[in-house]
Parts: C-alpha cells; sequence; structure tokens
C-alpha cells in the first residue's frame, strides 16, 4: 500500500532575505537552478552549515541542492560533474567519521524532500523507501503492521535510512538481527554519468544477466567487474574479511555474490551500495525486509565494580537469548548526572558501579522474563562478579534506561574545557570472546599515550565505543590520535577484528583500510570504485582512495591520499574569540565554550519527541536547528564569518530571529547547548551596537502597556476592532493584522486580592508564607488563573500576600536582548524580595516563564546572595503545591484516578528546559484526574514571537504541531500554564475561548470555589 506524505512547511525563504552565491561556484549554482526544480544554496551560510557533521571533521563544500526527486538527482550530478566538481549525497549529517562531509562538493540534502515511504507489504514485510525517511518515522509507520525496520542506531530519531543504507548502520539489537546490509533487498542508484541502475538480485549466468553484460555501457561493466573481482580475489576475501556481526570498513565485497533462498547464485550489487558511503551512486529508492516487533520486553542491567569484570561477563550473556547486550561506565553515569535532561534516568543505577551490562530479552525468545532474568540474575549475581541489577519490566522504566543509553555520545562530549572523548576508533570490532583482553591491551596504548577514555555500547556484538580523551586544538593532540590509531589498528588485526563496526570509514579511518585488507582487496576496491564511477566524482577519498595521481582512475589528483589529521574541525589553527558579555557564562566555561559544546550529533533534528527545536521542525531547514545555529556562531567567533557579520539583517533575522528562546535546548541537547541564553547575549550585543526597534522596546515594556490596557478596559479590547487599526499596527510595531491580541481586565489581580481583604489564611494559622508575584499577564489580562492560585494555596493551609512593591520579572526584556533593563529589573526584584524570603517566605509565580526568569536567568544576570536566595525560593505554582505536597491537604472529596475527568497537558517550554513541567501533571492526578502529558514542542506563540507580522505563519505551523498532539490525546480538555500557550490553543479552528490553567483546574475540585471558574 502506498503511504501519502503530507508536509506542511515554512521557509525561511519567506524572509526575502539577500543570499548571494559565492564568487567560485556562482556559475555552477545558476546552472543548477536552471536544471533543478529543487533548492540551490551557494551562499556562504549554506556552505557553513554543511561543512560538519557529528565527527571531528570539516570541510566546506561548494554548496548544496534539495532534490525533489530522481530526474532532480540526475541533473545534479551531470551539472555537477560538467562543472569539474565531484558530488557527495547526505542525509541528517549525524555521521560519526566524517562521512557526510566533502571539501569541495556539492551536497545532495536527501532528507528534505526525498523523504517517502513509498510502499509497504505487510505480508510480505517489505517496504519501498525513498533515502531521506527518517528511521524513526518509518518504523512508526510500520507499527500499525506489527513491523520495524531491524538495525536501530541510536540517532534513529533523527538519523535517515539512506544514511544508514550508505554508512552500513546497526545499534543495539545487533546481536539478534544483524546489520543494514542483510535487510537491503534493492536500490536505485543516480550513477556519476547521471545513470539510473536498478541493482537487485541478479542470477548469475542467467538470460538477465546475459541481456546485461551484453550492452555497451556503464551497468555492463560494473556487472563483468565486480564478479570478476569477487571471483578472483574469492581466497583473499575469505581470509581477510573477519567473522563478525559487524563489520562495516571497506566495501561488502563478501556480501555481494551469494546463493539466494532457490539456491540459485546470485550477484546483488544493493550489497555493494550498503556502507559505500555515496561513493559509488546515488541511492534514490530502496527496497527493504521488515521484521516483527516483539509485544513485549524486559531489561536487566548488571553492575560491576571493575570494567574488566564486565568484559567478561560479555560472552556469558550471550549464551543466554538475549537481544540486546549493551555496555555503559562511571564516565557516562558521571556526565549523566550532571545533566539537565539526563539526571534522572542515573538515579537508579548505585554510585560505585564502575561499569553495567544491559541485557534485553524479548517475547519472541522468552515466555517469562521474570524467570529468564532470574537465571541469570544467578548466573552473574550468585556466581558472577555483578554486585546489583537493576530489573525494568515497564515501558517507561525500559525507555528511561535505553534514553541514558542511547545519550551516550553527546553526553561525552558535553565534557568540560578543550580535551573531549572523540570519534576517530570509537567503533572498532572484535569477537566477543576476545573483548576483554582487547580492552585490556587497548588501556595499555591508551597508558602509553598517557591519556584515558570513555567506554559504552554493543558489547554483545563486540563494538564497544572507545573514545580517547584528547586535545584536537594542539598539534600534540592531533598527533596522539593518528599514532593512536595506527597502535589500535594493528591491535584490531590480532584479534581478528574490523576497524568499524557501525560508524563506517569516512575521513577517520579510510587512510587505514589497506592496512585490514591488504594489497590485492585494496586495488580491487580501486577496481570496483573505478567501474561504478570511473572519474571519481562520487565522494572521492572516502572507503578507498587513489595513492598516487597516476594510479587507476582520472588523470588528475581527484581522490588521491587520505589522512585523518587533516579537515579537522578543530585543529592547532582554530581560534575563537570570547567576547566579553552582560550575561554569566562561567557555568559554561565561557562564551565560546558554550557555542563550542555542539558536537553536531544531531538531535535537534528530531521531529516528534521533546522540545528541541519547534522552527526546524516547522521549516526542516538545516539553519533552523540547534546545530545550525552553532555552527553559525562558531564560524563568527572563529573568524569563519566576517568581524561585522552578526550585525548583518540576514544573521540577525534568519539565525537569531527564528530561535524563539524556548530553552528545549538546554535540555534536549544531550551537550546542553543553551541557544536561547546564546542568542539573548548577541541581540543584546546588536542593541548595543545598533539600537533596538519600536516593537522591541514595546514588548520589553509590555507591563506598562498592560497596565494602561487595563486602565482602560473594556474600551481598550475595542480598539483593534476600529477599521483600519490593524493595519496601523502591522505599520508601526510590525504586529501581525491576523493575530488576536490578549484582552485585558478592568479589575486587576492585586485589585481583586486587596478588596477581598487580603489573604483568608493568617500569617499564625499558616505553615507556609507565600508571596505571590504579579506577573504581567495575569495581573492585566487574566486574574482568574490568579484567583485560583490563591485559592488554592489557601485551601492548602498557605497564607498568601500578593506584593506591591516588585517590578516586571524582567522576562520580556530579557526575551528581546534588553539586558540591561532586565537587569535593572531583577536587581529591584532581587533587594526588594530577599530579606523577606530570609524571614521565611516563599515566592510563587502563576506564569511558567515568569518563574524559570528568577529561577534561571537572574543568576545569569547578577551575582550575591541576594539573588541566590530569591533564586532558591521562587516555585511556579504547581512546582510549589508538588515539592511540598500542600495537595494533599486539598479538601478533595473524590481523588480517585478520573473522578474529575480527563485532560491532556502542555507543559511549558521554559519549565521543560529546567525540568520543572512534571509537577503539574502529579498534583492533577491526586487530585482525581486523569492526565495525558503531551510530548509536544513549543506552542510557537513564545511570548511576542507569535505577535510579530514576519513570524505569525511560523508560529502557526509550529502551533499546528501542538494541535495535532491535542487531537490525539483523550482527555476531555486541554491544559496548559503558559499564557502565550493559552492563547496559541484558543487561536484553534473551532475554539471559543482559551483553555484554562492547570491551576484553574485542581480549584474546581475545591468546594465553594465558584469564584475560580473561567466565567469569574
Amino acid at each position: 500500500m502506498a503511504i501519502e506524505n503530507v508536509e506542511d512547511t515554512w521557509s525561511a525563504q519567506e524572509l526575502d532575505l539577500d543570499r548571494p552565491d559565492v564568487d567560485a561556484y556562482r556559475d555552477l549554482a545558476e546552472a543548477l537552478r536552471s536544471r533543478v526544480s529543487g533548492g540551490v544554496e551557494f551562499d556562504e551560510y549554506a556552505r557553513i552549515l554543511y561543512a560538519t557533521d557529528g565527527s571531528i571533521y570539516r570541510a566546506e563544500p561548494a554548496g548544496v541542492v534539495y532534490p525533489t526527486d530522481t530526474d532532480d538527482v540526475r541533473a545534479a550530478v551531470e551539472v555537477a560533474t560538467s562543472h569539474g566538481v565531484p558530488i557527495m549525497p547526505r542525509g541528517t549529517g549525524s555521521s560519526l567519521a566524517g562521512q557526510t562531509v566533502g571539501p569541495g562538493c556539492v551536497v545532495l540534502d536527501l532528507s528534505r524532500h526525498m523523504d517517502g515511504i513509498l510502499d509497504i507489504r505487510p505480508g510480505e514485510q517489505t517496504a519501498h523507501i525513498q533515502p531521506g525517511v527518517v528511521q524513526d518515522d518509518l518504523d512508526d509507520t510500520l507499527a500499525e503492521y506489527g513491523l520495524k525496520f531491524a538495525p536501530d542506531p541510536a540517532s534513529s530519531n533523527r538519523a535517515s535510512v539512506g544514511g544508514g543504507i550508505g554508512n552500513n548502520s546497526t545499534g543495539a539489537h545487533s546481536v539478534r538481527y544483524g546489520i543494514t546490509d542483510a535487510y537491503t533487498d534493492a536500490v536505485k542508484a543516480v550513477l556519476s554519468d547521471g545513470s539510473l541502475i536498478h541493482a537487485r538480485e541478479v542470477v548469475i549466468d542467467s538470460p538477465e544477466w546475459d541481456d546485461i553484460v551484453s550492452k555497451d555501457d556503464r551497468e555492463a561493466d560494473i556487472y563483468q567487474t565486480v564478479r570478476e573481482v569477487v571471483e578472483e580475489n574469492a581466497s583473499e576475501i575469505e581470509d581477510r574479511y573477519p567473522d563478525l556481526k559487524r563489520r562495516v570498513s571497506g566495501y561488502n565485497l563478501d556480501r555481494v555474490i551469494y546463493e539466494n533462498d532457490d539456491g540459485e547464485r546470485v550477484l546483488n550489487l544493493a550489497k555493494l551500495f550498503v556502507g559505500s558511503e555515496g561513493t559509488l551512486g546515488v541511492i534514490v529508492e530502496a527496497e527493504l525486509s521488515l521484521v516483527t516487533v516483539p509485544e513485549e520486553t524486559a531489561l536487566a542491567l548488571y553492575c560491576f565494580d571493575t570494567l574488566p569484570d564486565a568484559m567478561r561477563a560479555v560472552p556469558v550473556a550471550l549464551d543466554y537469548d538475549v537481544s540486546a547486550v549493551e555496555l555503559m561506565d562511571d564516565e557516562m553515569f558521571r556526565l549523566a548526572a550532571g545533566s539537565d535532561g539526563y539526571a534522572e534516568y542515573v538515579d537508579p543505577i548505585p554510585d560505585r558501579a564502575a561499569a553495567a551490562l544491559m541485557l534485553e530479552y524479548d517475547s519472541e525468545l522468552h515466555d517469562d522474563f521474570e524467570a529468564a532474568i532470574a537465571r541469570t540474575n544467578e548466573r552473574f549475581l550468585d556466581n558472577g562478579a555483578a554486585f546489583d541489577v537493576v530489573e525494568a519490566y515497564t515501558d517507561a522504566d525500559q525507555a528511561d534506561l535505553w534514553k541514558l543509553r542511547k545519550a551516550a555520545i553527546p553526553l561525552l562530549m558535553s565534557m568540560d574545557g578543550d580535551p573531549k572523548p572523540y570519534p576517530f576508533i570509537e567503533d572498532a570490532t572484535v569477537p566477543p570472546a576476545e573483548l576483554a583482553e582487547y580492552v585490556e591491551k587497548f588501556e595499555e596504548v591508551l597508558a602509553d599515550h598517557d591519556t584515558s577514555a570513555a567506554y559504552f555500547a554493543h558489547a554483545g556484538s563486540g563494538t564497544l565505543h572507545i573514545r580517547p580523551i584528547l586535545n584536537l586544538k594542539e598539534e600534540s593532540g592531533i598527533e596522539d590520535m593518528h599514532s593512536i590509531t595506527d597502535d589500535v589498528t594493528d591491535l584490531v588485526l590480532e584479534h581478528n577484528g574490523s576497524f568499524s563496526g557501525e560508524h563506517g570509514d569516512g575521513m577517520a579511518r579510510t587512510e587505514f583500510t589497506p592496512k585490514m585488507y591488504g594489497e590485492d582487496l585494496w586495488d580491487a576496491f580501486k577496481q570496483v570504485k573505478t567501474a561504478f564511477d570511473p572519474q571519481w566524482w562520487m565522494h572521492p577519498g572516502n572507503v578507498v582512495y587513489r595513492d598516487d595521481p597516476d594510479d587507476i582512475g582520472p588523470d588528475a589528483d581527484r581522490g588521491v591520499g587520505a589522512d585523518m589529521r587533516e579537515n579537522l574541525r578543530y585543529g592547532p589553527d582554530y581560534q575563537s574569540l570570547e567576547p566579553q558579555t552582560t550575561l554569566d557564562f562561567a557555568d559554561e566555561g565561557g562564551f565560546s565554550e558554550l557555542v563550542e559544546l555542539c558536537n553536531g550529533c544531531g538531535t535537534c533534528r528530531q521531529t516528534d519527541g521533546d522540545v528541541m527545536c519547534p522552527t526546524y521542525r516547522a521549516s526542516e531547514e538545516e539553519v533552523q536547528t540547534t546545530r545550525g545555529r552553532a555552527n553559525l556562531l562558531r564560524s563568527a567567533i572563529s573568524g569563519d564569518l566576517s568581524e561585522d557579520e552578526i550585525h548583518s539583517d540576514r544573521f540577525q533575522e534568519e539565525v537569531l530571529d527564528l530561535c524563539v528562546g524556548c530553552k528545549g535546548c538546554k535540555s534536549d541537547c544531550p551537550t546542553g547547548v543553551d541557544m536561547a541564553k546564546l542568542k539573548t547575549e548577541l541581540k543584546h550585543q546588536h542593541h548595543e551596537a545598533e539600537g533596538a526597534s519600536l516593537r522591541e522596546r514595546l514588548f520589553a515594556n509590555i507591563d506598562t502597556a498592560s497596565k494602561l490596557g487595563s486602565a482602560l478596559a473594556p474600551i481598550s479590547n475595542w480598539a483593534t476592532d476600529i477599521p483600519g487599526a490593524r493595519a496601523v499596527m502591522q505599520k508601526l510595531f510590525g504586529i501581525a493584522s491576523e493575530r488576536e491580541l490578549p484582552t485585558f481586565s478592568r479589575e486587576t489581580l492585586q485589585d481583586w486580592f486587596d478588596d477581598r481583604g487580603g489573604s483568608t489564611v493568617s500569617r499564625a494559622e499558616a505553615d507556609r508564607k507565600v508571596l505571590l508575584f504579579p506577573d504581567t499577564y495575569t495581573n492585566y489580562s487574566y486574574p482568574t488563573a490568579g484567583k485560583a492560585a490563591v485559592e488554592t494555596l489557601e485551601a492548602a493551609g498557605v497564607h498568601v500576600t500578593i506584593p506591591d512593591d516588585t517590578a516586571p520579572s524582567g522576562r520580556a526584556a530579557y526575551s528581546t536582548g534588553m539586558l540591561d533593563l532586565a537587569r535593572e529589573r531583577a536587581e529591584t526584584n532581587a533587594n526588594r524580595l530577599s530579606d523577606r524570603v530570609a524571614e521565611g517566605w516563599d515566592i510563587v509565580f502563576v506564569e511558567p516563564s515568569d518563574a524559570v526568569m528568577f529561577q534561571d536567568e537572574y543568576r545569569d544576570l547578577l551575582d550575591g546572595s541576594e539573588v541566590s536566595r530569591v533564586a532558591e525560593s521562587a516555585y511556579g505554582v504547581l512546582e510549589y503545591l508538588d515539592t511540598f505536597r500542600l495537595d494533599d491537604a486539598l479538601p478533595v472529596e473524590d481523588r480517585s484516578l478520573g473522578a474529575a475527568g480527563a485532560v491532556s497537558y502542555h507543559g511549558h517550554c521554559n519549565q521543560k528546559g529546567t525540568n520543572k513541567d512534571h509537577h503539574a501533571v502529579g498534583v492533577m492526578r491526586r487530585v482525581g484526574y486523569e492526565v495525558d502529558p503531551l510530548d509536544s514542542t513549543c506552542c510557537g506563540m513564545a511570548g511576542s514571537f507569535g505577535y510579530h507580522d514576519e513570524h505569525y505563519d511560523l508560529s502557526k505551523t509550529i502551533g499546528r504541531l501542538l494541535f495535532d498532539k491535542v487531537e490525539e490525546s483523550d482527555g476531555d480538555r486541554v491544559v496548559a500554564p503558559g499564557g502565550s500557550c493559552r492563547s496559541q490553543l484558543g487561536d484553534r479552528d473551532g475554539i471559543d475561548e482559551i483553555p484554562p490553567h492547570p491551576i484553574e483546574v485542581v480549584a474546581e475540585r475545591l468546594p465553594d470555589t465558584a469564584t475560580t471558574s473561567r466565567s469569574a
């Protein structure tokens, strides 16, 4: 059955900014635009965005093409090669060996448009796909049929299947399923002459074979050359290719000729395309075999006092029909514990664990998980070296452990300082039985180079990711990397292993491939490459290289040589400017260090789950990822961009202004790249240099405007209905005329509180005292939520007052980059509230963004004991109730789950970014609601962002992602704590009013609280 692909995206091209092609490739770019229907970008930014991937390498391409179909790919290849420029296909750029970085290449980004699922045949367990489809998206679609694509790399939430085919990827379950080449049955690929080849099983010497080889064309030459090379080198292939579940180095000469299920001897070029890293052609379609999804799984994580103890347990674990055997070490646990996004997942693991093996059991192999784990408990705990086990049977508990394991690579790259655990020999593979001895000898190599390493990954298949810690900004570190690689590849050969078992050759390992395969097979690789690509146009220098210009291939130096020390992202010549900043970046190691924390892993390209990155999800453009922004920032501080580029219209409007400041990257990015903080600092510097716009000043001072609007209500609420008023508003302030504006309440929250005579709970009888902060939106536009907060807190026995001497929180000024104003307001509030906090008062907020402003951003704006005291005593209202379990004291009659109905909960991005959004869920459940916490991204409003004329369409596109989540949820109604979130949700088609704040639905459970109803 065919699958319809519906795209609803926004493009930064709508900003109509100047994007001139670089001079060197202007003619090529124009020629491509005349032939290709997809996008063509040869400007300076595009080249920077595609100069890196998830590896240690950086090399600027000629430019980027976004093909829409096979015809576009063919045209792009023909045009590029006619201009003497090589080609490199790319998926999502999450690769770790540099195989999606191509100096001077035309990059074909197949992830933008060629991401379709063309057909699924459940009965045959096959799928027909385009290369750009993300693996998790494919698996989500297949789940309806109980199927999945078996290889499961840790990057599956953003990695494309085509990239996995080019890399021959695999993941944690290779023990059970093997790797990608086993599941790629056929491909269609564009060759370097623009011709299309359909690689599939062809029975050797059959009529079909004879028909193919009888022709005088590229395809005939390929089939004859490959057969000849394989048959002539049969003994070398038998001797040199190691017998492993995972072997990704070089070309798959050992798998291209085989006997099929009918007993026929076939040649299948698809097996050769797998793992070829784009060096043979551009895959445009693929036929995949699928496997059934086990109905249930269970995990057991065994803890060991030493790494060698864990290694010696690996071959034993394989005797128990496990579907995965994964290793994590204490360095990874340490880094996870210090990460905002992953600390909770490491909590179950004992502090003394130096290493842990995680075993997975599935229901296709085991009928009784508890019995299966009891058997391994007896072996590892009672009669082995493990001292503890963490058992996980529920989906949620298993998901937590897998999330921890899958975060290993980017977490390790978050280490402070320039020395990092870099990937270059990290996925060498040896037989599992030899793993313990291999690790011991590996540690000797490390000791010889006076360094250490982090250890994790797929121990069950012998692929142990070992990352030596080096400083690649120093010449000595680079030479150590080369020397370690030389020593370790020798060690791998001693243990009958493969230099790569997962991450491929790329720039990191191609140099050493001749050592693994020997002279005869190295010559065979070059013959195969030349048959497919006589002039070596396709990603030259990867997988295989020419020894000199006179070697087989073109009459040029294209594809000559390989040296892992070249094209490094950082090197001895790399320098970055550490700017003077208004915000405090000490905790991040400095502004530049925070920018450089981005390792290119591409987690920000995930499109389902978590928050990061909402603008990428709406646009699917690399420039809108956290990675893209970090790459451009790094180029700005290192001098790759001109000194004044950061103040240009394009940098400000496309790179910075399209970041909504949601703070999702602060927690979702495994290395913690806080782009919202970086953006705010840069916007402040821009204002200092160029001044702020009228609209920025208006929104920074929104409290003043709201106070006036409240005083003039209801007349102020009618003003925008005056004919022409919205057009004037759009022209003067750049506020979208289509956007519904907040209305104002004549009676403010403070007025209401004063009129009722203050708190109904005296200080004497209260256990806790709360200063309820009168944020702008709650006070002037939506006091209903504030009333509900007051009455709920009082029902819990809390004495409440609303201070009348505070300044606005500074959130609005901070979000617009007006840091002097934000600091002034922060100082006022810290000074006025600090003494009261010292006297035992807590500060509670209805609006989440204001709570997080106090908790997080105040520490970046100010220092000293006063601000620390205030920040530590600040809570969102649901966070406050949950932290101190005050909801237990609420007089709720029926607390049974579902007694109050079901709600869908959209947490606020700022609270998600600081891991505080879960509190509302607990409170609502304990007062009787079934709660579905939506795994949703930003609502798209992001404070003032959704009101901007130029951002309105983008805001609505992001909003529709949230609306879809709401529609899929079983909740009777949706609740959201953020005022802007509720505004966006209230603008949905067919919705007449904005949804309630969670504190309102909690208040609904109290007796005699009619004043907190939404009509109040």
